[in-house]
């Protein structure tokens, strides 16, 4: 009889369709803010995958209420509304692999944050693991001629990220959270907010093209509704620094996607950048494995 994965697994594989998701999902916000000023979509994008898990949690009978309202909202400012509208602005100039890359600075942030916030120590080969992955996003800084508004716009969102993964680890340490409402009230708050900064800020209209309502879709069903509730269990369920490493794999994903779909063709010190995430990737697999015998 075959033997049932255990919690740690799960969140392994949870952790690599969030890298394949949201690692092409930068291809798809390049496409849709043609279409659409950023604010617009990033709020369209996370009110509407917070509506989605609401009228969920209504057909499937779940408690409204929210647990923690003000934890909720704090995690909503920053991994929601900060991280999602301050990347999806970043991209309207800069290259959507460019902004992948700079975003995942989030576990260089994550692990400096950890260790006061958390106590989470870093050992030996977890150091080694963050130095080969951060030597990694090093070499795909190279290529950038010139860091503008829109690299420090995404570096920006990273740490708003960084904020919300330990907001949220520490809310789970002290209490128990229930992980479908976390990812609903953090949404809708960071929606709201998203959408009354859409309000204030000018932009172009929007196009409903075939194209943006292929991006919407795919944005509030799967790489936010879903994601979100996948990405909540991964960090309830792994150390916040090795869900923030095992992420990293998600820029070599959008770079890739950007190379294939929109022609940013990488440098070759963007390839070994790729190379040296996926290093500290296997590095970081077999810390853990050696820790939890």
């Amino acid at each position: 009889m075959p033997s049932v994965p255990d919690r740690r697994t799960l969140a392994l594989v949870a952790l690599v369709f969030l890298v394949v998701v949201w690692g092409y999902n930068w291809v798809v916000i390049k496409l849709a803010v043609l279409d659409a000023s950023p604010f617009t979509f990033a709020a369209s994008r996370t009110l509407g995958g917070g509506i989605a898990l609401l009228v969920a949690a209504v057909a499937l009978r779940k408690p409204l209420r929210p647990q923690f309202p003000a934890a909720y909202f704090w995690i909503g400012l920053f991994q929601t509304a900060g991280f999602i509208g301050l990347s999806t602005t970043a991209v309207v100039t800069a290259e959507a692999g460019q902004v992948a890359i700079l975003v995942y600075t989030m576990p260089l942030w994550v692990s400096l944050l950890a260790w006061p916030f958390l106590g989470e120590r870093i050992g030996g080969w977890q150091a080694a693991a963050i130095a080969i992955a951060l030597a990694g996003v090093a070499c795909m800084f190279g290529p950038l001629r010139a860091v503008g508004l829109a690299e420090w716009l995404a570096v920006a969102a990273g740490f708003a990220w960084a904020v919300g993964i330990v907001l949220t680890k520490r809310l789970q340490l002290r209490a128990k959270p229930d992980i479908y409402g976390l990812s609903m009230w953090q949404m809708l708050f960071g929606g709201l907010v998203l959408t009354l900064v859409a309000v204030a800020v000018p932009g172009h209209a929007t196009t409903w093209s075939a194209r943006y309502v292929f991006a919407l879709t795919y944005n509030i069903v799967v790489a936010t509704a879903l994601a979100y509730v996948v990405w909540v269990f991964v960090i309830d369920a792994l150390p916040a620094r090795d869900a923030g490493m095992g992420s990293l794999g998600t820029p070599v994903i959008g770079t890739l996607g950007a190379w294939l779909q929109l022609g940013e063709v990488p440098t070759r010190l963007s390839g070994l950048g790729m190379v040296l995430i996926v290093a500290g990737l296997v590095v970081l697999t077999f810390a853990d494995r050696r820790a939890t015998r």
